[in-house]
Protein backbone atom coordinates (compact mmCIF):
# COMPACT_ATOMS: atom_id res chain seq x y z
CA UNK A 1 0.00 0.00 0.00
CA UNK A 2 1.59 3.38 -1.26
CA UNK A 3 1.22 6.13 1.68
CA UNK A 4 0.18 8.79 -1.18
CA UNK A 5 -2.89 6.60 -1.96
CA UNK A 6 -5.06 4.93 0.68
CA UNK A 7 -7.34 1.71 -0.65
CA UNK A 8 -10.73 2.05 1.37
CA UNK A 9 -12.68 -0.58 -0.19
CA UNK A 10 -12.96 -2.92 -2.99
CA UNK A 11 -17.09 -3.77 -4.21
CA UNK A 12 -18.87 -4.47 -6.96
CA UNK A 13 -21.23 -2.80 -9.02
CA UNK A 14 -24.44 -4.47 -10.67
CA UNK A 15 -26.75 -3.20 -13.38
CA UNK A 16 -29.76 -1.29 -12.39
CA UNK A 17 -32.23 -3.99 -14.66
CA UNK A 18 -31.32 -7.72 -15.00
CA UNK A 19 -30.15 -8.88 -17.90
CA UNK A 20 -31.51 -11.36 -21.04
CA UNK A 21 -30.93 -14.83 -19.63
CA UNK A 22 -29.05 -17.18 -21.24
CA UNK A 23 -27.47 -14.58 -23.24
CA UNK A 24 -24.24 -14.72 -25.22
CA UNK A 25 -21.88 -12.23 -26.73
CA UNK A 26 -19.32 -13.95 -29.46
CA UNK A 27 -15.87 -12.09 -30.05
CA UNK A 28 -14.67 -11.28 -33.16
CA UNK A 29 -11.52 -12.69 -34.78
CA UNK A 30 -10.31 -9.01 -33.96
CA UNK A 31 -10.87 -9.54 -30.53
CA UNK A 32 -9.24 -12.58 -30.31
CA UNK A 33 -6.28 -11.51 -31.36
CA UNK A 34 -5.58 -8.62 -28.39
CA UNK A 35 -6.20 -11.88 -25.82
CA UNK A 36 -2.86 -10.98 -24.43
CA UNK A 37 -3.35 -7.30 -23.48
CA UNK A 38 -5.10 -5.12 -21.64
CA UNK A 39 -5.67 -1.14 -21.13
CA UNK A 40 -5.65 1.22 -18.06
CA UNK A 41 -6.78 4.78 -18.86
CA UNK A 42 -7.10 7.52 -15.76
CA UNK A 43 -9.47 10.32 -16.10
CA UNK A 44 -8.25 13.58 -13.93
CA UNK A 45 -10.87 16.27 -12.88
CA UNK A 46 -10.46 19.26 -11.08
CA UNK A 47 -12.86 20.01 -7.84
CA UNK A 48 -15.75 22.53 -7.01
CA UNK A 49 -14.96 22.26 -3.76
CA UNK A 50 -17.45 21.71 -1.02
CA UNK A 51 -18.12 17.89 -1.30
CA UNK A 52 -18.19 16.01 1.41
CA UNK A 53 -15.65 12.94 1.45
CA UNK A 54 -16.99 10.08 -0.02
CA UNK A 55 -19.74 12.06 -1.58
CA UNK A 56 -18.87 12.16 -5.22
CA UNK A 57 -18.03 8.82 -5.47
CA UNK A 58 -21.57 7.36 -3.45
CA UNK A 59 -23.05 9.69 -6.66
CA UNK A 60 -20.91 7.91 -9.63
CA UNK A 61 -21.54 4.73 -8.12
CA UNK A 62 -25.22 4.91 -8.90
CA UNK A 63 -24.83 6.26 -12.29
CA UNK A 64 -22.47 3.60 -12.85
CA UNK A 65 -25.50 1.08 -12.10
CA UNK A 66 -27.45 2.61 -14.47
CA UNK A 67 -25.04 2.55 -17.36
CA UNK A 68 -23.72 -0.71 -17.05
CA UNK A 69 -27.66 -1.75 -17.96
CA UNK A 70 -26.49 -0.63 -21.48
CA UNK A 71 -23.29 -2.34 -21.21
CA UNK A 72 -23.98 -6.27 -20.90
CA UNK A 73 -20.84 -7.49 -22.32
CA UNK A 74 -18.78 -5.39 -19.42
CA UNK A 75 -20.71 -7.04 -16.82
CA UNK A 76 -20.58 -10.26 -17.81
CA UNK A 77 -17.97 -13.29 -17.60
CA UNK A 78 -15.49 -15.03 -20.12
CA UNK A 79 -16.87 -18.79 -20.70
CA UNK A 80 -15.23 -20.93 -23.64
CA UNK A 81 -17.49 -22.07 -26.56
CA UNK A 82 -17.87 -25.90 -28.20
CA UNK A 83 -14.79 -25.14 -30.45
CA UNK A 84 -12.67 -23.66 -27.28
CA UNK A 85 -13.18 -19.96 -28.05
CA UNK A 86 -13.98 -17.28 -25.45
CA UNK A 87 -17.46 -15.88 -25.57
CA UNK A 88 -19.19 -13.51 -22.93
CA UNK A 89 -22.19 -15.14 -20.92
CA UNK A 90 -24.21 -11.99 -20.02
CA UNK A 91 -24.56 -12.87 -16.53
CA UNK A 92 -25.06 -9.56 -14.20
CA UNK A 93 -21.84 -10.32 -12.36
CA UNK A 94 -20.71 -7.01 -12.44
CA UNK A 95 -17.80 -4.91 -11.98
CA UNK A 96 -15.21 -4.81 -9.52
CA UNK A 97 -14.95 -1.04 -8.06
CA UNK A 98 -12.12 0.04 -5.75
CA UNK A 99 -12.58 3.22 -3.84
CA UNK A 100 -9.23 5.09 -2.79
CA UNK A 101 -8.09 8.40 -1.14
CA UNK A 102 -5.24 10.61 -2.28
CA UNK A 103 -3.14 12.90 -0.39
CA UNK A 104 -2.95 16.66 -1.56
CA UNK A 105 -5.17 18.04 -4.70
CA UNK A 106 -5.02 16.89 -8.49
CA UNK A 107 -2.84 19.68 -8.88
CA UNK A 108 -0.39 18.46 -6.99
CA UNK A 109 -0.06 15.43 -7.88
CA UNK A 110 0.09 15.97 -11.69
CA UNK A 111 3.27 18.54 -11.11
CA UNK A 112 5.03 15.13 -9.55
CA UNK A 113 4.29 12.22 -11.53
CA UNK A 114 5.71 9.33 -13.08
CA UNK A 115 4.15 5.97 -15.01
CA UNK A 116 4.70 3.76 -11.23
CA UNK A 117 2.55 6.80 -9.25
CA UNK A 118 0.09 7.00 -11.62
CA UNK A 119 -0.83 3.44 -12.48
CA UNK A 120 -1.23 3.65 -8.24
CA UNK A 121 -4.59 5.16 -10.00
CA UNK A 122 -6.06 2.11 -11.92
CA UNK A 123 -6.75 -0.77 -10.32
CA UNK A 124 -5.98 -4.60 -11.95
CA UNK A 125 -6.11 -7.97 -11.59
CA UNK A 126 -4.73 -10.27 -14.24
CA UNK A 127 -7.05 -13.21 -15.15
CA UNK A 128 -7.67 -15.75 -12.29
CA UNK A 129 -7.58 -19.07 -12.61
CA UNK A 130 -11.21 -19.57 -12.84
CA UNK A 131 -11.66 -17.40 -15.61
CA UNK A 132 -15.42 -17.47 -14.96
CA UNK A 133 -15.26 -15.82 -11.80
CA UNK A 134 -12.70 -12.92 -12.90
CA UNK A 135 -13.69 -9.45 -13.34
CA UNK A 136 -12.64 -8.34 -17.30
CA UNK A 137 -13.21 -4.58 -16.20
CA UNK A 138 -12.46 -2.85 -13.31
CA UNK A 139 -13.29 1.56 -12.01
CA UNK A 140 -11.25 2.80 -9.65
CA UNK A 141 -12.69 6.14 -7.28
CA UNK A 142 -10.21 7.90 -5.91
CA UNK A 143 -10.64 11.41 -4.41
CA UNK A 144 -8.05 13.79 -3.32
CA UNK A 145 -8.07 14.99 -0.11
CA UNK A 146 -7.62 18.89 -0.77
CA UNK A 147 -10.02 18.81 -4.03
CA UNK A 148 -9.93 16.76 -7.04
CA UNK A 149 -11.10 13.06 -8.96
CA UNK A 150 -9.48 10.60 -10.68
CA UNK A 151 -11.23 7.85 -12.57
CA UNK A 152 -9.30 4.90 -13.72
CA UNK A 153 -10.63 2.46 -16.09
CA UNK A 154 -8.81 -0.74 -16.52
CA UNK A 155 -10.32 -3.94 -19.15
CA UNK A 156 -9.15 -7.14 -20.42
CA UNK A 157 -8.20 -5.93 -24.20
CA UNK A 158 -9.80 -9.19 -25.43
CA UNK A 159 -13.56 -7.35 -25.05
CA UNK A 160 -12.70 -3.32 -25.89
CA UNK A 161 -10.01 -1.33 -27.22
CA UNK A 162 -9.13 2.49 -26.24
CA UNK A 163 -12.25 3.54 -28.13
CA UNK A 164 -14.58 1.50 -26.81
CA UNK A 165 -13.38 1.95 -23.02
CA UNK A 166 -13.52 5.81 -23.51
CA UNK A 167 -17.20 5.37 -24.92
CA UNK A 168 -17.80 3.34 -21.87
CA UNK A 169 -17.06 6.29 -19.72
CA UNK A 170 -18.22 8.94 -21.53
CA UNK A 171 -21.68 7.09 -21.33
CA UNK A 172 -20.91 6.72 -17.92
CA UNK A 173 -20.28 10.68 -17.65
CA UNK A 174 -23.45 11.39 -20.16
CA UNK A 175 -25.74 9.81 -17.32
CA UNK A 176 -24.34 11.06 -14.63
CA UNK A 177 -25.00 14.70 -15.79
CA UNK A 178 -28.16 14.35 -18.09
CA UNK A 179 -29.78 11.26 -17.20
CA UNK A 180 -29.43 10.50 -20.78
CA UNK A 181 -26.78 8.44 -23.13
CA UNK A 182 -25.76 9.87 -26.00
CA UNK A 183 -23.90 7.25 -27.65
CA UNK A 184 -25.19 4.26 -26.76
CA UNK A 185 -23.19 1.00 -27.87
CA UNK A 186 -24.14 -1.72 -30.55
CA UNK A 187 -22.66 -4.57 -29.69
CA UNK A 188 -22.66 -6.76 -33.38
CA UNK A 189 -20.31 -9.18 -35.46
CA UNK A 190 -17.94 -7.14 -37.83
CA UNK A 191 -19.20 -6.16 -40.85
CA UNK A 192 -19.17 -8.68 -43.84
CA UNK A 193 -17.53 -7.44 -47.35
CA UNK A 194 -19.68 -4.71 -49.45
CA UNK A 195 -21.63 -6.41 -52.45
CA UNK A 196 -19.65 -4.39 -54.69
CA UNK A 197 -16.47 -5.47 -53.62
CA UNK A 198 -17.24 -9.55 -53.78
CA UNK A 199 -14.85 -10.26 -56.99
CA UNK A 200 -14.59 -13.89 -57.69
CA UNK A 201 -11.16 -12.59 -59.05
CA UNK A 202 -10.28 -10.32 -56.57
CA UNK A 203 -6.23 -10.40 -55.49
CA UNK A 204 -6.18 -9.98 -51.70
CA UNK A 205 -3.85 -7.73 -49.82
CA UNK A 206 -0.76 -9.76 -49.20
CA UNK A 207 1.11 -6.95 -47.24
CA UNK A 208 -1.44 -6.29 -44.56
CA UNK A 209 -2.06 -10.62 -44.06
CA UNK A 210 1.68 -11.20 -44.01
CA UNK A 211 2.05 -8.56 -41.42
CA UNK A 212 -0.03 -10.76 -39.02
CA UNK A 213 1.29 -14.32 -40.43
CA UNK A 214 4.60 -12.68 -39.30
CA UNK A 215 3.36 -10.98 -35.74
CA UNK A 216 1.40 -14.66 -34.84
CA UNK A 217 4.50 -16.52 -36.04
CA UNK A 218 6.86 -14.91 -33.47
CA UNK A 219 7.02 -15.64 -30.07
CA UNK A 220 8.40 -12.91 -27.49
CA UNK A 221 9.63 -14.16 -24.48
CA UNK A 222 8.23 -12.37 -21.48
CA UNK A 223 10.55 -9.51 -21.23
CA UNK A 224 11.23 -8.45 -17.06
CA UNK A 225 12.86 -4.96 -18.60
CA UNK A 226 11.64 -2.04 -16.18
CA UNK A 227 10.14 0.47 -18.34
CA UNK A 228 9.30 3.77 -18.14
CA UNK A 229 6.28 6.04 -19.64
CA UNK A 230 7.11 10.31 -20.40
CA UNK A 231 4.17 12.26 -21.61
CA UNK A 232 4.66 15.29 -24.12
CA UNK A 233 2.38 18.38 -25.15
CA UNK A 234 2.54 19.65 -28.32
CA UNK A 235 0.65 22.72 -28.75
CA UNK A 236 -0.83 23.40 -32.60
CA UNK A 237 1.99 25.56 -33.21
CA UNK A 238 4.50 22.83 -32.29
CA UNK A 239 2.60 20.28 -34.37
CA UNK A 240 2.08 22.82 -37.78
CA UNK A 241 6.01 23.23 -37.12
CA UNK A 242 6.36 19.34 -37.28
CA UNK A 243 4.19 19.14 -40.02
CA UNK A 244 5.90 21.41 -42.21
CA UNK A 245 9.18 19.86 -41.58
CA UNK A 246 8.16 16.54 -42.60
CA UNK A 247 6.78 17.51 -45.42
CA UNK A 248 8.33 15.86 -48.74
CA UNK A 249 10.56 18.64 -50.39
CA UNK A 250 8.70 20.19 -53.29
CA UNK A 251 5.36 18.13 -52.91
CA UNK A 252 2.04 20.25 -53.40
CA UNK A 253 0.34 22.02 -50.34
CA UNK A 254 -2.67 18.95 -50.77
CA UNK A 255 0.41 16.62 -49.46
CA UNK A 256 0.83 18.38 -46.14
CA UNK A 257 0.81 14.90 -44.05
CA UNK A 258 -1.41 14.90 -41.29
CA UNK A 259 -0.74 15.48 -37.75
CA UNK A 260 -0.37 11.78 -36.80
CA UNK A 261 1.95 11.11 -39.51
CA UNK A 262 4.60 14.01 -38.93
CA UNK A 263 4.02 13.08 -35.26
CA UNK A 264 4.63 9.40 -35.81
CA UNK A 265 7.51 9.97 -37.90
CA UNK A 266 9.49 12.44 -35.61
CA UNK A 267 8.97 10.05 -32.73
CA UNK A 268 10.34 7.11 -34.85
CA UNK A 269 13.29 9.00 -36.02
CA UNK A 270 13.89 9.97 -32.06
CA UNK A 271 13.43 6.89 -31.17
CA UNK A 272 15.86 5.11 -33.53
CA UNK A 273 18.50 7.45 -32.43
CA UNK A 274 18.00 6.76 -28.96
CA UNK A 275 18.37 3.17 -29.46
CA UNK A 276 21.56 3.42 -31.73
CA UNK A 277 20.02 2.36 -35.11
CA UNK A 278 22.97 3.54 -37.70
CA UNK A 279 21.43 2.22 -41.16
CA UNK A 280 17.99 2.95 -41.55
CA UNK A 281 14.98 3.21 -38.53
CA UNK A 282 14.15 0.36 -36.45
CA UNK A 283 10.77 -1.78 -37.14
CA UNK A 284 7.69 0.01 -36.22
CA UNK A 285 3.88 -0.69 -36.87
CA UNK A 286 1.24 1.84 -36.72
CA UNK A 287 -1.80 0.90 -35.15
CA UNK A 288 -5.07 2.53 -36.35
CA UNK A 289 -8.55 2.64 -35.60
CA UNK A 290 -10.75 1.23 -38.62
CA UNK A 291 -14.29 1.60 -37.48
CA UNK A 292 -14.69 5.18 -40.28
CA UNK A 293 -13.25 2.58 -42.89
CA UNK A 294 -15.31 -0.67 -41.94
CA UNK A 295 -18.43 1.59 -42.19
CA UNK A 296 -19.21 1.36 -38.53
CA UNK A 297 -20.69 3.75 -36.32
CA UNK A 298 -19.37 5.39 -33.32
CA UNK A 299 -21.02 3.33 -31.39
CA UNK A 300 -19.76 -0.16 -32.41
CA UNK A 301 -18.37 -1.89 -29.08
CA UNK A 302 -15.68 -4.23 -30.22
CA UNK A 303 -12.18 -4.60 -31.26
CA UNK A 304 -11.39 -2.25 -34.32
CA UNK A 305 -7.96 -1.26 -34.19
CA UNK A 306 -5.64 -2.61 -36.79
CA UNK A 307 -1.74 -3.07 -37.28
CA UNK A 308 0.27 -2.68 -39.81
CA UNK A 309 3.98 -2.44 -40.33
CA UNK A 310 6.19 0.56 -42.04
CA UNK A 311 8.72 0.30 -44.21
CA UNK A 312 11.82 2.12 -43.84
CA UNK A 313 14.59 0.74 -46.05
CA UNK A 314 14.12 3.62 -48.74
CA UNK A 315 15.39 6.56 -46.56
CA UNK A 316 18.13 7.98 -44.15
CA UNK A 317 17.05 7.67 -40.85
CA UNK A 318 17.81 11.04 -40.31
CA UNK A 319 15.28 12.24 -42.80
CA UNK A 320 12.02 13.07 -41.47
CA UNK A 321 9.99 13.96 -44.14
CA UNK A 322 10.98 9.92 -45.76
CA UNK A 323 9.67 8.80 -42.29
CA UNK A 324 6.26 10.60 -42.36
CA UNK A 325 6.15 9.61 -46.19
CA UNK A 326 6.39 5.42 -45.57
CA UNK A 327 3.48 6.30 -42.72
CA UNK A 328 1.45 8.04 -44.35
CA UNK A 329 1.68 5.75 -47.39
CA UNK A 330 0.55 2.63 -45.59
CA UNK A 331 -2.29 4.36 -43.59
CA UNK A 332 -3.59 5.49 -47.28
CA UNK A 333 -3.43 1.71 -48.00
CA UNK A 334 -5.29 0.21 -45.52
CA UNK A 335 -8.80 0.98 -47.11
CA UNK A 336 -11.99 -1.17 -46.58
CA UNK A 337 -10.60 -3.90 -49.30
CA UNK A 338 -7.05 -4.71 -47.33
CA UNK A 339 -9.16 -4.59 -43.71
CA UNK A 340 -11.74 -7.36 -45.32
CA UNK A 341 -9.07 -9.04 -46.81
CA UNK A 342 -7.27 -9.35 -43.39
CA UNK A 343 -10.73 -10.58 -41.57
CA UNK A 344 -11.74 -12.81 -43.54
CA UNK A 345 -8.49 -14.23 -43.59
CA UNK A 346 -8.48 -14.26 -39.78
CA UNK A 347 -11.43 -16.14 -39.59
CA UNK A 348 -10.65 -18.87 -42.10
CA UNK A 349 -7.49 -19.52 -39.79
CA UNK A 350 -9.15 -19.59 -37.21
CA UNK A 351 -8.69 -22.61 -35.50
CA UNK A 352 -4.93 -22.24 -35.99
CA UNK A 353 -3.91 -19.31 -34.59
CA UNK A 354 -2.84 -18.84 -31.09
CA UNK A 355 -3.39 -15.16 -29.82
CA UNK A 356 -0.17 -13.35 -30.46
CA UNK A 357 1.35 -10.19 -28.49
CA UNK A 358 -0.02 -7.54 -30.80
CA UNK A 359 1.82 -4.92 -28.81
CA UNK A 360 5.39 -6.49 -28.95
CA UNK A 361 8.13 -7.34 -31.27
CA UNK A 362 8.58 -4.09 -33.18
CA UNK A 363 8.35 -0.17 -32.11
CA UNK A 364 4.35 0.25 -31.95
CA UNK A 365 2.88 3.69 -32.38
CA UNK A 366 -1.02 4.10 -32.18
CA UNK A 367 -3.15 6.75 -33.45
CA UNK A 368 -5.25 7.07 -30.60
CA UNK A 369 -6.84 10.99 -32.46
CA UNK A 370 -10.11 9.69 -32.20
CA UNK A 371 -10.31 9.08 -28.08
CA UNK A 372 -13.53 11.35 -27.19
CA UNK A 373 -12.03 11.42 -23.88
CA UNK A 374 -12.24 15.72 -22.93
CA UNK A 375 -16.12 16.07 -23.35
CA UNK A 376 -16.43 13.54 -20.79
CA UNK A 377 -17.96 15.87 -18.25
CA UNK A 378 -19.81 14.22 -14.75
CA UNK A 379 -20.14 17.63 -12.99
CA UNK A 380 -21.39 20.98 -15.07
CA UNK A 381 -18.45 22.55 -16.09
CA UNK A 382 -15.52 20.58 -15.07
CA UNK A 383 -13.92 18.83 -18.28
CA UNK A 384 -11.12 16.59 -17.48
CA UNK A 385 -7.49 18.52 -16.96
CA UNK A 386 -5.49 15.13 -18.16
CA UNK A 387 -6.32 11.95 -19.73
CA UNK A 388 -3.55 8.91 -19.57
CA UNK A 389 -3.93 5.48 -21.48
CA UNK A 390 -2.04 2.41 -21.15
CA UNK A 391 -1.71 -0.70 -23.59
CA UNK A 392 -0.36 -3.55 -21.73
CA UNK A 393 1.99 -5.29 -21.39
CA UNK A 394 4.68 -3.09 -23.33
CA UNK A 395 7.25 -5.27 -24.73
CA UNK A 396 9.79 -5.52 -27.59
CA UNK A 397 11.05 -2.34 -28.51
CA UNK A 398 8.42 0.11 -26.92
CA UNK A 399 5.20 2.01 -27.16
CA UNK A 400 4.01 5.28 -28.76
CA UNK A 401 0.79 6.93 -27.89
CA UNK A 402 -0.84 9.73 -30.01
CA UNK A 403 -3.40 10.92 -27.93
CA UNK A 404 -6.09 14.09 -27.99
CA UNK A 405 -5.11 17.33 -26.07
CA UNK A 406 -8.05 19.58 -24.59
CA UNK A 407 -8.31 21.61 -27.50
CA UNK A 408 -9.67 24.84 -25.75
CA UNK A 409 -6.22 25.46 -24.20
CA UNK A 410 -3.78 23.98 -26.76
CA UNK A 411 -5.20 24.83 -30.23
CA UNK A 412 -7.03 22.47 -32.73
CA UNK A 413 -3.79 20.12 -33.89
CA UNK A 414 -2.35 19.99 -30.40
CA UNK A 415 -1.93 16.14 -29.02
CA UNK A 416 -0.24 14.44 -25.99
CA UNK A 417 2.42 11.85 -27.10
CA UNK A 418 2.78 9.03 -24.58
CA UNK A 419 6.18 7.21 -24.94
CA UNK A 420 6.93 4.18 -23.00
CA UNK A 421 11.08 2.48 -23.59
CA UNK A 422 13.56 1.68 -21.12
CA UNK A 423 14.65 4.04 -18.42
CA UNK A 424 17.62 4.73 -20.18
CA UNK A 425 16.43 5.31 -23.20
CA UNK A 426 13.45 7.80 -22.42
CA UNK A 427 16.44 9.88 -20.72
CA UNK A 428 18.13 9.95 -24.01
CA UNK A 429 14.87 10.88 -25.51
CA UNK A 430 14.19 13.85 -23.89
CA UNK A 431 18.01 14.82 -25.06
CA UNK A 432 17.26 14.50 -28.81
CA UNK A 433 18.01 17.78 -30.89
CA UNK A 434 15.09 16.98 -33.31
CA UNK A 435 12.29 16.42 -30.18
CA UNK A 436 13.67 19.40 -28.01
CA UNK A 437 13.70 21.65 -31.18
CA UNK A 438 9.44 21.46 -31.28
CA UNK A 439 10.05 22.71 -27.25
CA UNK A 440 7.23 20.14 -26.52
CA UNK A 441 6.27 20.16 -22.47
CA UNK A 442 6.80 17.34 -20.17
CA UNK A 443 3.73 16.51 -18.34
CA UNK A 444 4.92 12.95 -16.78
CA UNK A 445 8.47 11.62 -16.69
CA UNK A 446 11.21 9.81 -14.69
CA UNK A 447 11.98 12.96 -13.20
CA UNK A 448 8.67 14.33 -12.38
CA UNK A 449 8.58 12.06 -8.88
Amino acid sequence: MSSEVTYICKRTVVSTKPVQPRKYYHLSVLDRLMEKNHLRIVYYYRSKGGNKAGELTEKLKLSLSEVLTCFPIITGRLKKNPEGQWMIKCNDAGVRTVEARAKGSVEDWLRNLNREKELKLVHWEGMFHKPYFWSTFYVQLTEFEEGGLAIGLSCFHLLADPICATMFIKAWADTTLAQIMLTPPHIHPLPPRRIGNMNPNHKHHTALINHYKSSIERSIPFDTTKHVTVTLSFTDPMVRACMALARTPGALDMSIPSPFAALAGLFWVCVSRVKGITEGLINMSICLDMRKVLGLDKGFFGNCMVYNEVHAESFDKNELSGATEAIGEVVRKMDNEGIMDLIEWLGQNDNQISPPSMNGCDLICANLEGLDSYSTVFVEGFAPSRISCYVEPVLGEGQILVLPSPTSEEGPLSRIIMVTLTEDEVVKLCEDDLLLSFSPTILMGINKN
